[in-house]
């Protein structure tokens, strides 16, 4: 994940309460100001030294990898934890439209998945990823909720679509419409 203090020592107590206040900071400001804002400008908001940010991360993408890739890794929990709901089509429409919108509430979250810089092809994350995306979708087609003729990579390259043009419909008009019309065009059809 770019953060590797798995291997290093246990941190203090006051240095872990640090870290996490650094990632939270640099969330909201991820979530706000997209991958423009600083080093400094999350060192300022958090109230620390810079020293400090960089002690925990050492590269500012380091920190917004720490950051994005949690979410990212929730987003997975979040799919397997619905593989065995009780609607199937419910729980993959629905997954689809929180991811949705909270990756668009999230700019720096957004930028990343719809470059598909964060799920690069063989990452234990993209795999962990489309395959819980793929139990999901799975499921709801055994049902009869989703068209037959998607795979996994297909509803991934979709929710990359929707982002962008979610995105551009919220600065047009400020309406969210496009995951009900992307959801919509993925239901199966009946004769």
């Amino acid at each position: 994940m770019g953060d590797d203090h798995s291997s290093a020592r246990p941190l203090r107590a006051d240095a872990r309460r640090n870290r996490e206040r650094v990632l939270q900071i640099a969330q909201e400001a991820l979530a706000s100001d997209g991958l423009t804002i600083s080093f400094d400008e999350i060192a300022r908001r958090a109230g620390f030294g810079v020293g400090t940010v960089y002690r925990h991360f050492p590269t500012k993408e380091a920190l917004f990898e720490a950051v994005l890739l949690g979410r990212i890794e929730r987003f997975v929990a979040d799919a397997r934890a619905l593989a065995t709901a009780e609607d199937a089509g419910k729980a993959f429409f629905g997954w689809f439209a929180r991811v949705t919108e909270q990756a668009v509430a999230n700019q720096a979250l957004c930028d990343m998945l719809e470059s598909g810089s964060v799920l690069r092809p063989g990452s234990t994350l993209e795999d962990d990823f489309t395959a819980a995306l793929g139990r999901l979708l799975t499921r709801a087609q055994r049902v009869g909720a989703v068209r037959a003729d998607l795979t996994a990579h297909d509803v991934r390259d979709l929710l990359r679509g929707c982002l962008t043009a979610e995105r551009r419909a919220r600065t047009r008009d400020g309406r969210t419409r496009m995951a009900d019309v992307i959801c919509d065009g993925m239901r199966a059809r009946t004769s």
